[in-house]
């Protein structure tokens, strides 16, 4: 009998200490209605009634919300924390486990879900380019090292000062490549025999006015320049035309979320992340077939056909779709 009367005490104390500590539980449990602000220290907000403040250490749930700004009215419901240790403690830490604007009692759409899609957006801009990049190269042989290197300075030498008043003052002109080599024979069993050397001096010519290229490359044919592997149109001012992809590029990647989103049948309620892959074309070579330094009063003038280069950009972006469960 003692011993089923200390059992009951037993239990009647263990009940006793739990109902203590669900009282004691929920008292942190309390209802807050004041307005938003933000905190000193970046990314905080708190909650503000008259003199007292409630330091929201979960604002990230709800800053996604239209309704989530300084100065709103809201209600709350949570439990404070008094444990948790902020760097300025502006106000009583303070978790909510709803939180919505006044006059409202939800704080998103009832039974709904969020998740997040991965989309791309790429965008090309076409425009015309500023810059000519032309490079010029006289090549000579002869039995003799010598005299191919001295021959090659000489017609050189006309080349780079035909080109220079050809181009104008704007142009730059410099030597991109020199080069002396010997010529050789191979035959079956016998070591290779040189027969001759060829010189290869080559220039390179920056120039913005478009309307020179065709002069320059007849001047420098008339001067002694003897090979042209080819022209290269490029854009120097390229800042608005990359400005102008990387727009496009955002607006599609944007639109292919909501899309996305009016499929699932829900909306985008944020973007979460935002990275750029933008890239400009390299320079766009024009080629013509059989394109070789014309030399000859009668020879008519090289036509240069100037087309458009693409400017290419590419965003890949993170959006949190809500959606109905």
């Amino acid at each position: 009998m003692k011993r089923l009367v200390a059992v009951i005490s037993s239990l009647a104390i263990l009940l006793a200490a739990t109902t203590v500590l669900r009282a004691a539980e929920l008292t942190n449990e309390i209802s807050v209605r004041g307005r938003l602000q933000r905190t000193i220290e970046p990314g905080g907000w708190v909650i503000a009634t008259g003199s007292t403040k409630y330091l929201l250490i979960n604002s990230s749930n709800f800053q996604s919300e239209e309704w989530f700004r300084e100065g709103a009215e809201v209600e709350a419901a949570g439990e404070t924390k008094p444990d948790v240790v902020a760097t300025f403690m502006e106000g009583t830490p303070f978790e909510a486990r709803s939180l919505h604007p006044v006059g409202q009692t939800t704080t998103g759409a009832p039974d709904s879900k969020r998740t997040r899609v991965l989309v791309t957006g790429d965008a090309i801009v076409q425009a015309q380019p500023d810059t000519a990049i032309l490079t010029i190269s006289v090549v000579t042989q002869a039995r003799q090292a010598i005299d191919a290197q001295q021959q090659n300075a000489t017609k050189s030498d006309a080349v780079a000062r035909a080109v220079k008043a050809a181009a104008g003052s704007g142009a730059e002109v410099k030597t991109s490549g020199y080069s002396l080599q010997p010529q050789r024979v191979y035959k079956e069993g016998q070591p290779p025999n040189i027969t001759g050397y060829e010189a290869r001096n080559s220039v390179t010519v920056t120039m913005s006015d478009l309307t020179k290229v065709g002069s320059v490359i007849d001047a420098a044919g008339q001067a002694g320049a003897n090979d042209l592997p080819g022209i290269a149109f490029t854009l120097r001012q390229d800042r608005p035309a990359r400005n102008k992809a990387l727009s496009d590029a955002t607006a599609e990647a944007i639109s292919k979320a909501r899309v996305i989103a009016q499929a699932l049948g829900g909306k985008v309620v944020r973007i979460v992340e935002v990275q750029e892959e933008g890239f400009q074309r390299p320079p766009q070579p024009l080629y013509q077939e059989g394109l070789m330094m014309r030399t000859g009063a009668a020879a008519p003038p090289t036509p240069i056909q100037i087309g458009s280069l693409d400017i290419s950009s590419r965003v890949q972006l993170v959006a949190e779709v809500e959606t109905a469960m």
